[in-house]
């Protein structure tokens, strides 16, 4: 995938740095989460590898958009990088980020000497399919690293924690509360059995509030880049939004994830609901200044929404998913 393609998805150096812990490859098949091993802890992730530690890693440290998550779940990172600053990215919104080593701030770029200072037990981050068949193909860079060498020099500070990022976000979630019970949480009951119950209230209320059958289309622009449109099935957690019952439209295109189109195209892909990327987008009012998004039906009628690309866990998507409801409800059918 080309690094432009992987920045806008969510929609994301050379130093001799040791560690006293390390990821083991593993042959087993067996992808569901941790054992107390005798002696030591270990977790096998979604790529198949299983990390092995002396005992449960207690200093995370990762991608903004899982450490965000595992935060949701009572576990503070140390450190935190991705295509964006921490302090700028609306998944820690309300966050004392004082204690946290803010370590990438861009995409790919990675201040290896603060991440070792910051000392993990482990570093965790997504990985994403090459293309919409949904496979990972062996080699491919988790998401957050320029490539498989960038992704091992990290992995000499701690071993790296890999949760996939494909299908539908109701599956990445139980995996990262797959991860999160590894590293010690009550997943079954307290602040995490609460916040899978407004997840599921939360989805009921989408799936009620999409019967309008009002169409949605999340994209991603700007001047010199174009008119990014995102594919419901190749995003997780827009295909968790379509499977309750959200009108996508169809962007068209072959390519995976996205489907970009010149400005001069973009009337030819209207819908009643634009949702605009908050990762690095035109405001909406820099769209509506643009003379053929003006011409746009959820233009013209001020129904432009925030996309929010926030973290895979039970309290951010019930959170967005009470927002992208309450979009629905309060807007009208301008494409009939």
């Amino acid at each position: 995938m080309q690094r432009t393609t992987r920045r806008l998805l969510g929609g994301l150096l050379a130093l001799g740095l040791t560690a006293g812990v390390s990821a083991c490859g593993s042959d087993d098949d067996d992808k569901g989460g941790s054992s107390a091993a005798e002696g030591g802890w270990e977790f096998t992730d979604d790529i198949g590898q299983t990390v092995k530690l002396p005992e449960a890693p207690e200093r995370v440290a990762g991608l903004n958009d899982l450490t965000a998550s595992l935060w949701n779940y009572g576990i503070a990172p140390v450190a935190t990088f991705g295509q964006t600053s921490a302090e700028e990215d609306v998944a820690f919104e309300g966050r004392d980020l004082g204690d946290v080593a803010i370590v990438g701030t861009s995409y790919g770029e990675i201040d290896l000497e603060a991440l070792a200072a910051a000392d993990p037990d482990v570093i965790v981050t997504t990985i994403y399919p090459t293309d919409s068949s949904g496979e990972i193909p062996e080699g491919t860079a988790g998401y957050g690293f320029n490539d498989m060498a960038q992704e091992e020099q990290v992995a000499e500070i701690a071993p790296v924690i890999h949760i996939a990022y494909t299908g539908s976000a109701a599956d990445v979630i139980e995996r990262v509360v797959d991860l999160a019970a590894a590293l010690g949480v009550d997943t079954e009951g307290g602040e995490v059995a609460e916040a899978r119950a407004d997840f599921e209230a939360a989805s009921e209320k989408l799936t009620e509030a999409a019967a309008g059958g009002i169409s949605v289309l999340p994209v991603y622009a700007t001047q010199a880049d174009g008119w990014w449109m995102a594919k419901a099935d190749d995003d997780p957690a827009l295909k968790l939004y379509k499977d309750l019952g959200v009108n996508f439209v169809d962007p068209g295109g072959d390519g995976y994830f996205w489907n970009s189109v010149g400005w001069e195209e973009v009337p030819n892909h209207p819908s009643d609901v634009l949702l605009y990327s908050l990762r690095f987008s035109m405001s909406p009012e820099e769209i509506a200044a643009q003379p053929t998004a003006a011409l746009l039906p959820a233009v013209q009628n001020g129904q432009l929404h925030p996309w929010k690309y926030i973290g895979p866990d039970y309290v951010a998507q019930a959170a967005y998913m009470e927002e992208l409801a309450g979009y629905l409800t309060s807007s009208k059918d301008v494409t009939a």
